[in-house]
């Protein structure tokens, strides 16, 4: 009686192990199979991947060869728009009757009214020299000035020898500006200016010039009482 009731006893904790082992099993195996879920063994073929990677690039954008003619069509269109958005060069001859203007503009304003007592003129042979105006401005007295020469040869002047004296007989320091060093005998009108600082000319009234060529001094041109007084 002992002994049948060990042997129960036995099958029965069989019994309990095997079916303790089974329920073990089947949720070691659900656990693994919900864990490795959406995993995919990989393709160990690599034609098959390249294949499958160059299908899907030209399905997602090929490369597209242009033609010669499109493209020239293009870059031909772009110029033709950039070309209208510029400014048009204006023609040649617009360019030069402005600059005619302008000359004449500046001829004009070069001229100025005529001033009571002038011209001024002093002539030897061929050559003339003419004081056309006396005024004051920036701080010098600028006596507008004309030389020309008639004869068919020229002559030479060197300015440094310009003598200018005032009305007490002291010489006075002068600067020219636009006289020629040569003056060409053909007639040619030569306009420029004579300037002396205000402050050499304190109280004084008229002044004389005296110019001759250089070297020969074959010339002497003179000129007395030009009114400065202000």
């Amino acid at each position: 009686m002992k002994l049948n009731s060990t042997v129960v006893l036995t099958l029965v904790l069989l019994s309990t192990m095997l079916g303790a082992g089974s329920v073990s099993a089947l949720l070691g195996f659900n656990l693994g199979s919900a864990a490795l879920k959406g995993v995919t063994q990989p393709d160990a073929r690599p034609t098959t991947k390249l294949v499958s990677n160059k299908s899907s690039s030209s399905q997602q954008g090929g490369l597209v060869m242009l033609k010669e003619e499109d493209i020239l069509k293009s870059v031909k269109a772009r110029i033709e728009i950039k070309g209208k958005g510029a400014k048009p060069e204006k023609p040649k001859q617009d360019e030069e009757q402005k600059e005619k203007k302008d000359e004449n503009k500046k001829d004009n304003a070069a001229e100025e009214a005529p001033q009571q007592g002038f011209p001024i003129v002093a002539q030897d042979k061929t050559v003339s020299l003419a004081v056309q105006s006396a005024r004051y401005s920036g701080g010098a007295l600028l006596m507008k000035v004309k030389f020309k020469n008639t004869g068919t040869e020229s002559v030479r002047f060197l300015y440094s020898f310009l003598d200018v004296t005032d009305d007490q007989g002291r010489t006075l320091s002068a600067s020219t500006e636009g006289l020629p060093a040569e003056l060409p005998g053909n007639g040619q009108t030569f306009a420029g200016t004579i300037s002396i600082p205000t402050a050499l000319l304190d109280n004084v009234k008229k002044l004389s010039l005296t110019l001759t060529d250089y070297p020969d001094q074959k010339l002497k041109l003179e000129m007395h009482d030009i009114p400065v007084e202000r």
